[in-house]
């Protein structure tokens, strides 16, 4: 009898131990959770939470993977992580996808997580798996205001980690504030991003210029690459707003910028200065590469047919180019766009005055020993 109460008493004991440290271990979890969203809260940029979101989490739970699903049916969350020159394509973890199908057919308009043994032909689309497949995976939607924004992918080696019937409030509550902090972060890049973007050519404008050129000029004194600028300026626009109206001159404009858009790279910057014209930012470009790539354009805009109410529209541009070339000696960056701006506009000014419809190189802009600039 003694010995049977005993054994009882073992087992309730063990049993006790085992609640305890689970209440331990739940209560430190907590903290983690809570310290967790606080550093989340405070996070303004996509590129920042996205990062933190794929690193943090995976420690937070001692996972072996996690992946961020975002929905991006029209190519905004592209367009704001290419403008910071984020590496989504190739950031592992990181899956856009514009079928909102994906969510809806694995979801079914539900905010709980699904959780189970990982099914690659039900679950492989939500994880970026190269070589070895999770055991075990729950899958939390993102939903706000009955809208999909992604998932939050979680999976482990280990096949009983994730079972269904488990509780899952801990990533109910993760995938709640996580929800909120992503509607709030896309809409702050959104009004971000239009504040800075010319509405008629769709190019950004010369606010953002004004605080990229900087940004670039940094850029380029830490990796000693030169960066040019190119001024490129509508010859006799005035004639065709005066000749055939203003409509025809805002589809000259937009037509103009497309055009030089798609003879640039993703990370070079194209700005609409003011009226007819234009700055182009070319990181990584000496004043070789630079020239070549404003004769490219010049003569692209030439040759295009320029139509509006069945009239022909001749269009040419003039165009401007001058060069940085970091020294050893850091220069302060304000002077510095200041003086390549201003080199690039003298050379607009120059194919002007030699007949338009031309490219004039305006120099390279060095770093002096003084720290201040000399043209060369």
């Amino acid at each position: 009898m003694e010995q049977d109460i005993t054994t009882e008493l073992c087992v309730l004991q063990s049993h006790l131990d085992g609640m305890l440290d689970r209440v331990h271990h739940n209560s430190l979890t907590l903290k983690r959770l809570q310290a967790f969203e606080m550093r989340l809260l405070g996070l303004t940029a996509l590129t920042e939470m996205i990062e933190f979101i794929l690193g943090e989490t995976k420690d937070l739970f001692d996972l072996d993977l996690v992946s961020l699903c975002l929905f991006d049916p029209k190519d905004e969350i592209v367009a704001h992580l290419a403008s910071d020159h984020y590496p989504h394509q190739s950031r592992a973890g990181l899956l856009i996808v514009k079928d909102e199908d994906l969510f809806k057919n694995y979801f079914h308009f539900s905010d709980r997580p699904l959780l189970g043994m990982f099914n690659a032909e039900k679950y492989a689309r939500f994880f970026d798996v190269e070589s070895q497949c999770p055991s075990s995976v729950i899958l939390a939607p993102l939903v706000r205001r009955g809208k999909y924004l992604g998932s939050l992918n979680l999976g482990s080696y280990c096949s009983n980690r994730f079972i269904r019937n488990m509780a899952t409030d801990f990533i109910d509550h993760l995938a709640s504030v996580l929800s909120v902090c992503l509607e709030n972060t896309l809409n702050f890049e959104t009004l971000r991003r239009t504040s800075l973007i010319d509405p008629l050519t769709g190019v950004n404008n010369r606010r953002f210029l004004e605080q990229r050129i900087e940004e670039e000029i940094d850029r380029s004194l830490r990796t000693r690459q030169s960066l040019s600028c190119l001024f490129l300026d509508i010859d006799y626009f005035k004639r065709i707003n005066d000749t055939f109206g203003h409509q025809a001159g805002d589809h000259v404009l937009a037509l103009v910028a497309c055009t030089i858009k798609k003879h640039l790279r993703s990370n070079d910057v194209l700005s609409r200065y003011g009226g007819e014209e234009f700055v182009a930012l070319l990181s990584e470009s000496d004043n070789i590469r630079a020239t070549e790539i404003a004769e490219r354009i010049r003569k692209a805009i030439a040759l295009l047919p320029f139509d509006h109410q069945e009239a022909k529209i001749a269009v040419t541009l003039s165009i401007g180019a001058a060069t940085f070339q970091p020294t050893a000696a850091k220069s302060p960056t304000s002077e510095v766009a200041q003086r390549l701006i201003q080199a690039a506009d003298t050379a607009l000014y120059q194919a002007k005055f030699n007949g338009r419809n031309r490219v004039e190189e305006g120099g390279v802009i060095v770093g002096a020993a003084d720290g201040g600039n000399a043209a060369v």
